[in-house]
């Protein structure tokens, strides 16, 4: 009896611990995990089908065990990844308990198809491990390389800057397959020569250093001694966008930051290029120089195409579907455009501004500002859109000066209305002056086939067709079509 006893106060003791032990957990978020690291990563390219397995720690640091409501993957498109925590396999695992001052490791594996189109299997594939306790909620990301590319700077340069220098020699990108561009390249002291029918992908997402701060990753920045140049053609043309090619994000604007042309840098050039999905396609900072023919700059959180006191010159140029401005021209410059057809539709934003000053503090009160003169010319161009004023012209001088402000449309088609009569109607003359031979359209005539589709090649009807003037040297248009000899149509487009 007495031994029946004891069994019975060792059985009840037993309880007792059992329920202090589940007492003792630390529930509904009330702890913060550690991590062996941040990111696991997948270093391996596969160039076959095949899997890759890494694993990390997750620490608890506190005294108490605690409890995490579930672990999973978040299960991002295109993602291949399997877990396993701490011996329990699944995409999503309940009720995870970690002693105090213990661990417990969280396996991986990754799986890549390198064969499938890059819709289905991406240069980079990224997911997530959520852990969940309460309203607390701590992550650990996942990178693999899916395709086999040349990953540039590395594929460890998420949000690293790194310099490309060659001694003021070339380094030539010519190899057939893709080039990903993975944190940001500052190119110096050399010239970057990129063949005709090169792919580039730019890899973008939110990323912190010291040089910018909190952006958005995927910069290509040529500093005073270094340079770009696009060498497409006709048959090849160069193509450098966000890698993200899912059906979802094709054609989606601001995946990478864009090409900054730093101060001072020269010989930069782009030929049969197409530059898209970012957040501005192309800014060309104080005393820079661009050289763009039969190219494309599209699909923008901002600008197009940014000149600050630089010098550009566009010819057989599309720009389109940007947020801002498809065309700014800050702080003065020097810029020709010639058949080109800047188009803005869809955003309070004109197709092109000017001006001759740059505000450093707020805009309206502009107590910093610098000035340097303007000097624009463009010939047989198209600026339109849906906004009532397509053109957007600011003259710190208020015309007293026009030397600082000099601007000129020959055979272009504006869209200009209240441009005319604000300012004090500064500029109530600019289809007199400056715009004379140009054509100030409206929303009812006859220009673009479908700008609803992104489709600016010319109306049969098309008011652009026969107008413009020809420039000797430019018999083609941006696909290659000839131009009539004696009247070529106005924009980038020759009707066919």
């Amino acid at each position: 009896m007495k031994y029946n006893y004891y069994i019975i106060v060792a059985l009840l003791g037993l309880a007792f611990a059992s329920c202090n032990k589940q007492e003792e957990f630390i529930t509904d978020g009330n702890f913060t995990l550690q991590f062996s690291l941040d990111t696991l990563r997948f270093d391996t390219v596969f160039t076959e089908l095949g899997s890759a397995t890494r694993s990390f720690k997750v620490y608890n640091r506190n005294d108490r065990p605690v409890r995490i409501d579930k672990v999973s993957l978040e299960g991002a498109a295109g993602a291949k990844f399997r877990m396993n925590v701490d011996g329990i396999a699944g995409d999503e695992v309940p009720e995870v308990e970690i002693w105090g001052k213990d661990s417990i490791y969280i396996f991986v594996e990754v799986t890549i198809d390198p064969d499938q189109p890059l819709s289905a299997s991406p240069f980079v594939i990224e997911d997530k491990v959520i852990f969940e306790a309460g309203d607390k909620r701590q992550e650990v990301r996942l990178e693999a390389w899916g395709q086999n590319a040349n990953y540039f700077p590395g594929r460890f340069n998420k949000g690293v800057p790194v310099v490309l220098s060659c001694n003021n020699d070339k380094i030539v990108w010519d190899d057939p397959k893709p080039y990903v561009i993975y944190g940001e390249i500052f190119i110096d002291s050399c010239a970057l020569e990129v063949m005709a029918g090169t792919q580039i992908y730019v890899h973008g997402g939110i990323a912190q250093n010291e040089v910018f701060g909190i952006f958005n990753d995927g910069i290509i920045y040529t500093l005073d001694n270094g340079s770009i140049r696009l060498l497409g053609t006709k048959e090849a043309p160069i193509v450098i966008q966000g890698d993200r090619l899912e059906e979802p994000f094709q054609e989606q604007p601001g995946q990478w930051q864009g090409i900054i042309l730093g101060k001072g840098s020269k010989g930069n050039v782009m030929e049969w290029a197409t530059v898209k999905n970012a957040v501005f396609s192309v800014y060309v900072d104080s005393l820079a120089e661009l050289t763009a023919r039969n190219s494309q700059f599209y699909n923008t959180n901002s600008s197009g195409i940014i000149g600050f006191h630089s010098t550009i010159s566009l010819e057989n140029c599309l720009v389109y579907n940007n947020l801002s401005s498809s065309i700014q021209l800050i702080l003065g410059g020097d810029y020709a455009f010639d058949y080109c057809t800047v188009a803005s539709y869809g955003v309070d934003a004109s197709a092109i501004s000017m001006s001759n000053f740059f505000c450093y503090d707020d805009f309206l009160n502009c107590q910093y500002l610098e000035e340097n003169p303007l000097k624009a010319r463009f010939r047989n161009c198209i600026f339109f859109g849906s906004r009532r004023d397509e053109v957007g012209l600011s003259d710190l001088y208020g015309g007293q000066q026009p030397a600082t402000f000099d601007i000129d449309f020959q055979n272009c088609i504006v869209r200009v209305d209240e441009l005319l009569e604000q300012q004090d109607g500064l500029f109530a003359d600019f289809l007199e002056n400056q715009c004379a031979t140009c054509i100030n359209a409206t929303r009812d005539d006859a220009l673009f086939t479908g700008p609803n589709e992104d489709d600016y090649h010319l109306d049969t009807l098309s008011i652009a067709e026969g107008m413009a003037l020809p420039i000797p040297g430019i018999e083609i248009d941006l696909e290659g079509n000839m131009r009539d000899g004696a009247a070529p149509d106005i924009g980038c487009f020759e009707y066919q």
